[in-house]
């Protein structure tokens, strides 16, 4: 027999649909970078004369209630949304992933405490538990990046685990192990092209729990800090405002839809192009 073995025939990622969340998502990226280099405005510039301006020719998108222009508020407040759940989907990650692949190699006592862990955690929103988190460490981008990187691992480990058992379940990889082929050579041509793309699924997932947790914070005062701008920011200053000056909050929560969505679309994208078992898995979590 040879140690040759075919992959099992997964499904095709959903082309349209993660081709426009990846096209939105790099558009979205585009416009959060072009601001490390320009913005109409500074950022930090105060023009008590223009405070509250409705859209026009010399502030596109209007001013807010300190005279800061509302466009280069959401360049930078984009910018600030992706970094911050970036950085956190990596920890999430970077804890997750090991523990779930140190709860499928120790089956018993390790496994099960990782895994009743994992799911205890899971019971509270990811949402919900990065406010606790972060009210617990305090504001500063440092600790809600921590605070998100820890409330969307144990969705990376719940993947990995149920994952790897999904996959080394399955018939192709017992007649691995019997034509001889090594645990490491087994891992690397028969289960790791097949757990990728679930986990590739989840980080896209998990940005978007990442940026709407870095906007929660950012409202209720637990995020990044004055003078950096941030759509969390952004939105609870102008809700204060609203009733004269409504185009700020209007703006600022359409942007932050739009990048959930962007997220979002490529992420169940991925999804649709896994295969049956692994996409139950993916639901999961």
């Amino acid at each position: 027999m040879t140690d040759t073995l075919a992959l099992p025939r997964t499904g095709r990622f959903g082309p349209s649909r993660f081709r426009i969340g990846a096209i939105a998502t790099l558009v979205l990226l585009l416009v959060g970078f072009v601001s490390i280099v320009w913005t109409p405005y500074p950022v930090t510039s105060l023009d008590v004369g223009s405070v509250l301006q409705a859209p026009g020719g010399a502030h596109w998108l209007g001013t807010d209630q300190l005279g800061r222009d509302v466009l280069s508020l959401i360049m930078k407040g984009i910018l600030t949304s992706f970094v911050v759940s970036a950085v956190a989907v990596f920890i999430g990650a970077v804890i997750g992933v090991p523990l779930g692949w140190l709860a499928k190699s120790w089956p018993g006592p390790a496994d099960k405490a990782i895994g009743t862990l994992g799911e205890a955690l899971l019971t509270f929103p990811p949402l919900l538990l990065a406010v606790i988190l972060a009210a617990v460490a305090g504001p500063g981008i440092l600790n809600i990046m921590l605070a998100i990187g820890l409330s969307v691992a144990p969705a990376f480990l719940l993947a990995t685990r149920d994952g790897l058992l999904a996959i080394e379940r399955l018939d192709y990889v017992a007649a691995a192990r019997l034509a001889g082929t090594g645990r490491v050579e087994t891992v690397r041509r028969q289960v790791l092209p097949n757990l990728s793309p679930l986990l590739l699924a989840q980080v896209f997932t998990q940005l978007a729990t990442g940026v709407m947790a870095e906007a929660a914070l950012g409202f209720v005062g637990l995020g990044v800090q004055p003078p950096a701008s941030s759509l969390g920011l952004l939105l609870r200053d102008a809700q204060s405002y609203a009733s004269v000056a409504p185009v700020p909050l209007l703006l600022g929560g359409l942007a932050l839809i739009a990048i959930v969505l962007a997220v979002t679309t490529a992420a169940l994208g991925l999804r649709d192009g896994l295969p049956a078992y692994l996409r139950r898995v993916g639901d999961e979590p």
